[in-house]
């Protein structure tokens, strides 16, 4: 009896370990997140598959209870309660497409990731292992993200130990030569660590500081500035007049976040200035549900809560570039950067606002992530967060 449930416990708490240690923040340490599919595939039982699921997304999720209850300046609660909700797709995908036929785990498996990769399920789609491939196969593009499926789908064959100990030393040897993206030329990314005030603090004041700080980068070399999610607070023309006016005698191009509401709701954009004017650059396609998007609001006739448009303006155009621009949630799921990477940019822009994440590895990991993606496709990489 007792080795009846020695093996599910095991199997469980291994799946937690490899949860929290994937997802630490750490970008090398992705490749750990491979080690989920294997467990998945020796399960004995869809249980034990979703006891697997569960410890697997509730560990490499774990900072969402403490950050949804700062964002809303609540109690723990609320939070548990997002983070319990949004693994339920996860674990019931895995658990449903779960199969005691060795022969049919690897079509299965990729079934499940490709489900958990794209909307609707992709919508909660967090820690994906398939993130894992730019650090085992920096600058493969297409052909490492090809050589990653397949090596998720070995995983859960009989040929695993083949399967992983190839993984670990492409794993290895990446780690030893490792570097990070490169910055491109004459662009600047702008960290701030203003906290909760960002976005919400609309003084003139704030913009004038802004505006130094975009001067100073600029007296330093740099022709595009990057400033953070919602650095601009609310879109209005006279946002737009002083920041167009401020811009006149130079060649800066300044890339801020800022929100653009209408009578529906508002959507969270990036916009671009220098001194011929501006023009809204790109609207996030996927906003962070339940805390900005809100679909279920148009249910019941009411309004509000930002715009969601799952497969729009994939890329960019900046001077003479394209570039794929990544606001926060953006980041930590699949579909964005991989619609955007059909087009081939030639930067990744990631943005965010991530105050409401202190004391967790939310924003460790929306960077982790968003490197290993640029190191795949060998993208020059400009990151600007607030926190």
């Amino acid at each position: 009896m007792r080795r009846d449930y020695l093996r599910p416990t095991l199997l469980t708490f291994a799946s937690i370990a490899i949860g929290v240690v994937g997802w630490s923040g750490y970008v090398t340490l992705l490749p750990v997140a491979l080690g989920f599919p294997l467990l998945w595939s020796i399960a004995r039982t869809r249980l034990i598959a979703a006891l697997v699921s569960a410890g697997y997304f509730l560990a490499a999720s774990r900072g969402l209870p403490q950050g949804v209850a700062a964002f809303y300046s609540s109690d723990i609660w609320p939070g548990l309660l997002l983070w319990l909700c949004a693994s339920l797709s996860f674990v019931v995908v895995h658990a449903v497409l779960w199969t005691k036929n060795a022969g049919g785990r690897p079509l299965r498996y990729l079934l499940a990731a490709v489900i958990m990769a794209i909307p609707p399920f992709g919508i909660t789609g967090w820690a994906h292992p398939v993130t894992a491939a730019g650090v085992l196969f920096p600058g493969w593009g297409w052909w490492g993200l090809g050589f990653m499926t397949a090596g998720l789908a070995g995983l859960v064959t009989r040929i695993w130990p083949a399967v992983a100990i190839a993984l670990t030393g492409f794993w290895l040897w990446s780690a030893a030569i490792w570097t990070d993206p490169k910055l491109p030329e004459a662009w600047h990314g702008v960290d701030l660590e203003l906290g909760v005030s960002l976005g919400r603090d609309t003084d003139l004041q704030r913009q004038r500081d802004m505006i130094a700080t975009v001067r100073r980068a600029a007296g330093n070399g740099a022709r595009f500035v990057v400033l953070p999610e919602s650095a601009l607070g609310f879109w209005t023309p006279t946002v737009e007049r002083l920041w167009t006016g401020a811009l006149a005698d130079g060649d800066a191009t300044v890339i801020a976040g800022a929100v653009v509401i209408d009578a529906d709701g508002y959507d969270n954009v990036l916009v671009a200035i220098d001194r011929n004017g501006s023009r809204i650059l790109y609207s996030e396609r996927m906003p962070v549900p339940g805390s900005m998007w809100q679909p279920w609001r148009s249910w019941f006739g009411e309004s509000g809560g930002a715009r969601a448009d799952f497969f729009a303006n994939p890329i960019a155009s900046i001077g003479a570039s394209q570039a794929a621009p990544l606001i926060c949630y953006e980041q930590l799921i699949v579909w964005p950067v991989l619609q955007s990477m059909l087009h081939d940019p030639d930067a990744i822009l990631a943005v965010g606002n991530g105050w409401w994440t202190e004391g967790t590895s939310i924003v460790a990991i929306q960077r982790a992530a968003t490197t290993a993606w640029a190191k795949l496709f060998a993208k020059p990489l400009v990151i600007a967060f607030n926190t």
